[in-house]
């Protein structure tokens, strides 16, 4: 009776953070969109590195408060994260300004893939065929929603590489760091946030100005972008800590998989605000694919040998960090 009590009850924290994710996710591509649309904010990095800027005082403050309590992550695994994650966020700007809308999207699902590579190689996982075949549904699905003109040069190639392998790094990086030094969410956000923030906004404006040729203390803020600007940081807090838990709880795969369930989110959502992209029969029909897919790849990785797990040890170790993100 008790097993099957912390089971339920971890299926509704897992329930929950992942609907935390899914809402601030959206949310922010929402208010990022009419950002930039809208008023113009094209400084997309240096958005980023305000983001993390806002987060590192949440962290701040949160630990006065004594809500986080001292933990140590080594200064080498520190800097590897945050040359992953600042190889990410750059990487997937410059592939955006050099891609195309088709090939930008090929290059997001083959993450998918890439993420099941470091789990196999690193963690010595195994996928079940059904499983295989559900996250091959789920990238179908997001493919015929998403991809339409394909088109490639050398540059955009080399950008959409880059930013692929470091997005997909840094997420196994959050779960491996998490597991190997019992790191909360809100602990691994204090350690990371704060050198994030500083790189990105140093390197943020001259970034910015090499792909959009505006500069940011040139534009001219007005009391609506101001209000957008401090609503896209506030929910940037709540997007940063969501995905470390969920990285956390689900590993970097799951989280990918359900993560196009963000990107059906933002299709509906874009037909329902902004109108210019309408909801047509293909992209009709690759939700409803990509829908099934992420059904079946639940069930079908949660069953035994479906995808295996680690070993008790590895669980054991990380239990701290899960327990922790419970109360979140």
């Amino acid at each position: 009776m008790a097993t099957g009590s912390k089971a339920d009850k971890k299926a509704a924290v897992d329930a929950a953070a992942w609907m935390f994710n899914v809402v601030t996710s959206v949310g922010i591509i929402i208010v990022n969109k009419a950002l930039m649309a809208t008023y113009g904010f094209s400084f997309a990095t240096t958005l980023t590195g305000m983001h993390f800027a806002t987060t590192t005082l949440m962290t701040a403050v949160l630990r006065w408060l004594g809500y986080i309590q001292p933990s140590h992550l080594p200064f080498p695994e520190l800097l590897k994260f945050v040359l992953f994650a600042n190889f990410s966020i750059v990487g997937m700007n410059v592939s955006l300004m050099w891609n195309s809308v088709g090939f930008y999207q090929i290059a997001k699902l083959s993450m998918i893939p890439v993420s099941c590579l470091l789990e196999v190689v690193f963690d010595k996982i195994r996928y079940s065929r059904d499983t295989k075949l559900s996250i091959s549904l789920v990238l179908l699905g997001v493919a015929v929603c998403t991809v339409t003109d394909v088109s490639v040069n050398a540059k955009g190639f080399i950008a959409a590489f880059i930013a692929v392998w470091s997005t997909s790094l840094q997420q196994y990086y959050v779960h491996f760091l998490q597991r190997k030094y019992s790191l909360s969410s809100f602990n691994l956000l204090g350690h990371t946030a704060p050198a994030q923030a500083a790189s990105l906004l140093l390197v943020g404006p001259f970034l910015d100005y090499r792909l959009t040729s505006k500069r940011i203390d040139a534009y001219q803020f007005s009391a609506p972008s101001l209000v957008f600007v401090v609503l896209s940081c506030t929910i940037a807090v709540g997007t940063n800590l969501s995905q470390f838990i969920c990285i956390g709880r689900f590993t970097a795969v799951s989280f990918q998989v359900l993560g196009h369930m963000k990107t059906i989110l933002v299709l509906i959502l874009g037909f329902l605000f902004f109108g210019k992209e309408g909801l047509n029969l293909q992209v009709v029909i690759g939700m409803i694919i990509a829908v099934f897919g992420m059904i079946w790849y639940g069930n079908a990785s949660s069953k035994p040998g479906g995808k295996e797990r680690h070993s008790q040890q590895k669980k054991e170790a990380s239990s701290g960090s899960s327990e922790i993100d419970e109360k979140v």
